[in-house]
């Protein structure tokens, strides 16, 4: 198997991937105040939304990149 199919590959599952969640969560701790002993920090929550077209790109050039592999190989 060629480098550009296993690249190929990769690329087709984060496509399938990016359809399919469709977005993700991720949570930051941040120090708000810090005097002496006592730390009082906040979390702050982010939504990070992945673009349909950029999931339909990242397929479309996995396929593209198992295409040629195959053809090389």
């Amino acid at each position: 198997m060629s480098n550009a199919m296993k690249i190929g590959i990769a690329l087709v599952i984060l496509g399938v991937a990016g359809f399919l969640v469709g977005h993700f969560t991720y949570t930051d701790t941040k120090p708000v105040l810090k005097a002496g002993p006592v730390q009082v920090t906040t979390e702050e929550h982010h939504h990070v939304w992945i673009p349909e077209a950029a999931s339909a790109i990242v397929l479309l050039a996995g396929v593209v990149l198992i295409v040629v592999g195959r053809t090389k190989a």
